[in-house]
């Protein structure tokens, strides 16, 4: 059985300040809602705008081949080993690297984290006395900053041939 963490009392003040002007549902939660009463005066009813997919800078078969492993990277870096900071400092030259000569499609490697990534482990910490799997899980919050989402078209995991779950292709905007 799974034990909570300890919040932290700035966490709940984060938390009370964040959802302050929320309302609480009436409803139980798995209940089903009744449906709206219609009006005899108005013909047509306000749907909601249906959200345009956000563009990923792959079209459709480049992702489908991506999906499949069937696209090789031209570029790979690991980052097995790095602290955060060197991992950072290393993903940020490699990526304008690459940009710079025109790579479309690279592998950043991170690992998968050991055991504290599998649900049933217990907490583990590394030597530094910090949970492990940091670099999987920084890698893509780095990928999204100002400085690196320039060059970043799309962010995907890597297929199984390539490092599954402890890799992620990193499909680069093209030069211009």
């Amino acid at each position: 059985m799974k034990r909570r963490r300890e919040v932290s009392a700035e966490e709940r003040a984060l938390f009370e300040t964040t959802f302050a002007d929320a309302k609480l549902s009436k409803t139980k939660p798995g209940a089903k809602k009744k449906p709206a009463a219609k009006t005899s005066t108005a013909k047509s009813v306000a749907r909601p705008i249906p959200r345009a997919p956000r563009p990923t800078g792959l079209d459709g078969r480049t992702a489908e081949r991506l999906s499949r492993g069937q696209l090789a990277p031209e570029a790979k870096l690991d980052l097995h080993g790095l602290t955060e900071d060197a991992a950072h400092r290393a993903l940020v030259a490699f990526l304008r690297g690459a940009h710079a000569r025109g790579v479309r499609l690279a592998l950043v490697v991170t690992g998968k984290g050991g055991a504290a990534q599998r649900d049933d482990a217990p907490f583990d910490l590394g030597l530094d006395g910090r949970k492990r799997g940091v670099l999987r899980t920084m890698t893509p919050r780095w990928l999204k900053e100002p400085e690196l989402a320039r060059f970043v078209a799309d962010t995907r995991a890597a297929h199984i041939r390539h490092g599954g779950a402890g890799a992620l292709y990193v499909y680069l905007r093209k030069n211009g």
